[in-house]
């Protein structure tokens, strides 16, 4: 009779198998995080640097130049326009980030609010708050950013109000269950039994017990306000043409490419991969060290 030991491995070996590949990635992770540290960093002085040492030359239209693809002159090939693209890249991405960043405040203050005052109040307001963030939850994001952005095509500040408006829904949600742990807190109670008001509750014990789940909230949305300001542009309900951002070079590169110049399409399509790809390892490290319970909400919006 066969010994049945031998048919299955040893349980010390199954054991040093699990932990193997519990660890590994935990191993990776470091190395990730740097790289994607370096490369958010060389993106962000490429956006800031470039364009304002760039010679004129580059910054004016030379329809000479026109539709040249990349050479040692213009490492990222000619635009339509004869602009050229290493330029027009980095201005590009200077506009995205401008509007990722403002837009990611503004729906983080806008969630803080509403989180804390509902868990603060309670009753009542807190029920209310949460249904209409939850309706709000509900309905498609981007649709909602095409009817207002529709409204008033081409102006900066409409693009910015209709991705703020529509993201803070689950930054409330983070920091409204935050707030109510602290809210059960022996000394919060001490708090009140004091004489302390709600405002002043607010403002001592649970607004600065939300900072750090605002700080990745901040992060956690910087990806999706890029790929919101590059969709709406790509619609041509944007920005317009003639102003750079990664959703306007995309969206003139979608007849370009049809003409066979493949760079128009390629480097600003790389850039905005590769911008998303930085931010998110970035945030999602500091997701693990400040609040990992943000991953499972913020993440899916």
């Amino acid at each position: 009779m066969a010994d049945s030991t031998l048919t299955r491995p040893p349980r010390a070996t199954a054991d040093r198998r699990a932990r193997r590949s519990v660890s590994l990635p935990t191993s990776w992770r470091p190395t990730t995080t740097a790289v994607a540290a370096v490369t958010l960093g060389l993106i962000v002085a490429y956006a800031v640097l470039v364009p304002v040492f760039a010679p004129d030359s580059l910054t004016t239209p030379q329809l000479v130049d026109a539709r040249q693809s990349p050479s040692p002159a213009h490492p990222f090939g000619t635009d339509h326009s004869g602009l050229d693209l290493f330029v027009r890249v980095a201005q590009a991405l200077r506009v995205s980030l401008f509007i990722a960043v403002v837009c990611a405040i503004g729906s983080t203050v806008i969630g803080v609010a509403v989180g804390t005052v509902a868990a603060t109040v309670g009753g009542w307001v807190d029920a209310v708050l949460m249904r209409f963030s939850d309706t709000l939850n509900a309905l498609p994001h981007l649709l909602l950013g095409v009817v207002i952005v529709a409204m008033y095509r081409g102006s900066l500040i409409a693009i910015i109000l209709s991705i703020a408006l529509i993201h803070w829904s689950a930054v409330a949600r983070i920091v409204r269950s935050e707030a109510l742990t602290v809210r059960s807190m022996e000394y919060v109670d001490a708090t009140y039994l004091s004489g302390a008001s709600r405002w002043h509750v607010l403002r001592r014990h649970i607004l600065p017990a939300t900072l750090g789940q605002a700080a990745v909230a901040v992060v956690l949305l910087l990806p999706h306000a890029i790929w919101h300001e590059s969709t709406l542009s790509f619609l041509g309900l944007g920005l317009p043409p003639d102003q750079a951002s990664l959703g306007t070079l995309l969206q003139v590169s979608s007849g370009e490419v049809l003409l066979g110049n493949w760079w128009t399409l390629a480097f600003p399509a790389l850039f905005l991969v590769v911008t998303t790809l930085a931010v998110s390892g970035v945030a999602g490290a500091l997701r693990d060290r400040f609040a990992p319970q943000a991953a499972s909400t913020v993440v899916e919006q």
